[in-house]
């Protein structure tokens, strides 16, 4: 018997009527289904479990929902090496490689070693305030520094080691992995990095210099960020799941995680998806077909 967990979009009809097809046919293989309490499912024959406790109470998880339940998911469950299949209600779905209608033929896939699985690098995140305890994050996607509810400038000073990459003049800052980098690190013009690399991307938002450049660093180093004295009213996200006021004198510490979030793979290739996402291939309808030759 295995336990599987699911993970539920909040406020979502159609993660629990997948839970609902889902229950009973788990429970027929001899698997025990296991769900958070707060999700407030009251599904015959469903485990219930503190969802602080859900990683540490499953061999498998199942998320439905979209990328931002599977970020959700990667503070509950990653540390705990349990493997994560993802099935899409949400609009992009980058991590959430499955459809509904595949929803049972890729969990048994999954329960029968058919299914392969991805090892996404991770960041970790160490916030030491200028007054008060230090807070340690993880993050799937990205770290962002932004100037929170005032539409203005900070300033952003940044290091590797004891090596100054720039004191940035921006919006904002993403430090992001190779999964994230398809997130808000793109929209802010930032590169593209395949899953599998081992490295960062550093990526000002509306830099106040045209020579301030993305750039991509290893995942061994660590790059420190320090908001300075002019800079007033900035926030860090992690994740877009967890946020903290900063301060001059302040630092984030960002470093690659020690363990990868473990994401089963769908059959979709990894430029096939881009494509479809990122509409690479679409052209407006008047430039779709080339011009014809008149006749004489």
């Amino acid at each position: 018997m295995k336990r599987i967990g699911f993970i539920l979009k909040p406020g979502s009809a159609e993660s629990r009527e997948i839970l609902a097809e889902l229950v009973p046919w788990l429970r027929g293989e001899g698997h025990l289904p296991v769900v958070a309490d707060e999700d407030g499912v009251a599904e015959e024959g469903v485990m219930i479990v503190p969802r602080e406790q859900i990683g540490t109470e499953i061999d498998l998880a199942v998320v439905l929902g979209g990328d931002g339940t599977i970020l959700g998911a990667n503070a509950l469950i990653a540390d705990r090496a349990v493997p994560i299949l993802g099935i899409n209600l949400g609009r992009l779905g980058f991590l959430t490689g499955f459809d509904p209608t595949e929803a049972q033929q890729a969990l048994s896939d999954a329960l029968a070693g058919k299914l392969g699985a991805s090892e996404r690098m991770r960041l970790a995140l160490t916030y030491r305030p200028s007054g008060g305890d230090m807070v340690q994050r993880t993050a799937l996607n990205d770290a962002v520094v932004h100037q929170g509810s005032m539409a203005r400038l900070i300033e952003i000073e940044t290091t590797i080691g004891d090596d100054l990459i720039s004191v940035y003049r921006a919006d904002g800052l993403v430090v992001c992995t190779p999964t994230g980098s398809t997130a808000h690190n793109l929209a802010a013009g930032g590169p593209i990095l395949m899953p599998g690399q081992k490295a960062m991307a550093i990526t000002p938002i509306c830099a106040h210099s045209l020579t301030s450049r993305p750039l991509v660093v290893p995942a061994a180093a660590t790059v420190s960020i320090k908001p300075t004295g002019h800079t007033r009213g900035a926030v860090l996200t992690v994740d877009g799941q967890w946020g903290h006021s900063l301060q001059p004198g302040d630092r984030i510490d960002i470093t690659a995680a020690e363990r990868p979030l473990l994401l089963f793979d769908s059959d979709k290739r990894y430029f096939d998806v881009l494509r479809e996402k990122l509409h690479w291939d679409a052209r407006p309808a008047r430039f779709s077909e080339p011009d014809q030759p008149h006749s004489s």
